[in-house]
């Protein structure tokens, strides 16, 4: 038996680092990736695709792991990463974007996300753990940003 866990993020923030950095940085996925927290590996499938290996996490007496595919494009002109997800890699589909508006003394990012994360556990289970997940999805989702904020010299 499993169950499914729905995540729908979607954040907004103004930096003072220039476009072009921020688009640099954002664009290459291993590095970013680097200030994403409890990732244990990154793994480079080729064609811009990546498999995000999520350390394990705790939940009572329970440990989990979110392992996913990505496949990512880059535009520099329209000031976008997209990523799609890769079926049959891991346990969960995620998806999402940034948006990089250059607003020139100052650059305005838009990072939505969604996922989908199956987790092998009863269905009677969900109630209780599925809000823990989603609460921690997003916890690690801000702690990104917040270590992307300071390498972006902190917000406007």
């Amino acid at each position: 038996m499993a169950f499914t866990v729905s995540i729908d993020l979607a954040y907004e923030l103004e930096v003072k680092a220039q476009a072009a950095e921020v688009f640099d940085l954002l664009a290459d996925v291993p590095t970013s990736a680097s200030y994403f927290p409890k990732l244990d590996q990154l793994v480079d499938l080729g064609g811009g695709t990546y498999r995000w290996e999520m350390a394990k996490i705790g939940i009572a007496s329970i440990n989990l792991q979110t392992i996913y595919a990505s496949t990512y494009v880059s535009d520099r002109t329209q000031g976008s990463v997209v990523w799609t997800p890769v079926q049959g890699e891991g346990n969960a589909l995620v998806s999402g974007c940034w948006k990089i508006k250059d607003n020139k003394q100052s650059t305005h990012l838009t990072l939505e996300i969604q996922g989908e994360l199956s987790l092998p556990l009863p269905g009677l289970m969900k109630a209780m753990v599925a809000p823990i997940v989603e609460a921690e999805f997003e916890k690690l989702i801000e702690q990104y940003i917040d270590k992307l904020t300071l390498r972006f010299g902190g917000e406007v």
